[in-house]
């Protein structure tokens, strides 16, 4: 953690847990944390904005100078040492909007005047199409955002929390609102984590129906008399569960199994 701090605190010339991800010129979306006081809050910021795919972080007044250097950022950045790698640091507001042209301010305490209040995902989607630069500004852990800081920006998201609840983490509220913005510009494909299912065919479905019947007849389960509708019934059961290759092995082999306790 030594080195990593030392690597930072001298402009990130090489890259500490994987190569840096560049800022793209057509990234129009940017983060803004004002008077922020904790080094392990902006390391967890860092890394909800990358798994979003965001990577402009501007710092507005923190609390502590280093903060970007300091041992619980790196910490908790986990994997995304690169966005507090190009993370920049300005003294107010102002300097941290230039070249923006939406402004969405975060805030949980009611206010008797300002931009309008929406649900994320009620005005994202809308925002999302019209294409402009965005940032979204958070306030710091003990305060939030002050009225003037509000009044700079053109709406105000929530988050709908509990009502006798609504105290976000900033790096959950961060997570929250990179998530539903990256969903109203179009979001990620889910990776697969599991194989393709190998699905029985209709064949082998009904060998292992007509083993299951000669088990059932020898058990004393099934008369051939009188079979009513078990087997069709049980035929519909395996066409209901799309059973894999593998699962329909089991049941064959807890057939042979009981066929040979009847023997």
């Amino acid at each position: 953690m030594a080195l990593a701090t030392e690597m930072l605190s001298q402009f990130y010339p090489r890259p500490l847990m994987q190569e840096p991800t560049p800022v793209a010129a057509a990234d129009s979306t940017r983060f803004v944390l004002v008077g922020v006081s904790h080094a392990g809050n902006v390391g967890a910021v860092a890394r909800a904005m990358k798994v979003m795919g965001f990577h402009d972080l501007v710092l507005v007044a923190p609390r502590h100078a280093d903060v970007l250097q300091q041992p619980q950022a790196c910490a908790m950045a986990s994997g995304a040492i690169d966005v507090l790698a190009g993370a920049r640091v300005v003294p107010a507001l102002a300097d941290a909007l230039n070249g923006v042209q939406v402004v969405c301010a975060t805030a949980m305490t009611p206010r008797d005047f300002g931009p309008p209040v929406f649900a994320p995902r009620a005005r994202l989607p809308a925002l999302a199409a019209d294409g402009q630069s965005v940032a979204f500004v958070f306030g710091g852990e003990r305060y939030g955002l002050s009225n003037d800081d509000v009044y700079r920006c053109h709406l105000c998201l929530s988050v709908p929390t509990a009502k006798d609840f609504g105290s976000l983490n900033l790096a959950q509220a961060v997570q929250l609102i990179a998530y539903e913005w990256r969903q109203a510009l179009g979001g990620f494909d889910v990776q697969p984590r599991t194989p393709t299912a190998d699905v029985a065919d209709a064949a082998e479905v009904q060998a292992a129906l007509a083993h299951w019947q000669e088990v059932l007849q020898a058990i004393g389960f099934l008369d051939p008399a009188a079979p009513k509708r078990l087997m069709p019934r049980l035929n519909q059961l395996l066409n209901r569960a799309e059973l894999r290759r593998e699962e329909l092995h089991i049941l064959r082999g807890i057939a042979r199994a009981a066929r040979r306790h009847v023997r």
